[in-house]
């Protein structure tokens, strides 16, 4: 299966990356508020750039003056199950995915704003089951 890793990010504004291993790279997304598990909540979620693999496992310090600089831990990681055509689902802007984690656990989906300005802001919803 399929990794994925939640990176806490203190950088400028503490934020969360929720990154899904795909297509030889990590899709990531940045979501201010972090995903939760409550099937009410709809984070918002900002897809960044995609990152290498090995930086799944990256935890540490991104130097000031850089990129992103500030503390970087592993808020959780796990491997998924996609629901469906991933790369259709990332084309369309709707994509469902099962997360077995040590935080997130379960079915959720992601789901691209249909307006919007650059077309990189999307919601993150934990389905309810």
């Amino acid at each position: 299966m399929p990794s994925f890793v939640v990176h806490e990010h203190h950088a400028t504004h503490l934020h969360y990356d929720f990154r899904l291993e795909f297509a030889g790279v990590l899709k990531s997304w940045a979501i201010p508020k972090g995903p939760s598990m409550n099937p009410g909540d709809k984070r918002l979620a900002i897809q960044v750039e995609d990152h290498s693999l090995d930086y799944g496992n990256f935890e540490g310090v991104i130097p000031e003056g850089q990129y992103g600089a500030g503390e970087v831990i592993i808020w959780d990681k796990g491997s998924y199950e996609p629901i469906g055509d991933m790369e259709e689902g990332l084309r369309k802007g709707h994509i469902a995915f099962v997360l077995h984690g040590s935080q997130l656990m379960g079915e959720f989906v992601l789901v691209r704003f249909q307006k919007g300005a650059k077309g990189n802001e999307w919601l993150m919803i934990k389905m309810q089951k």
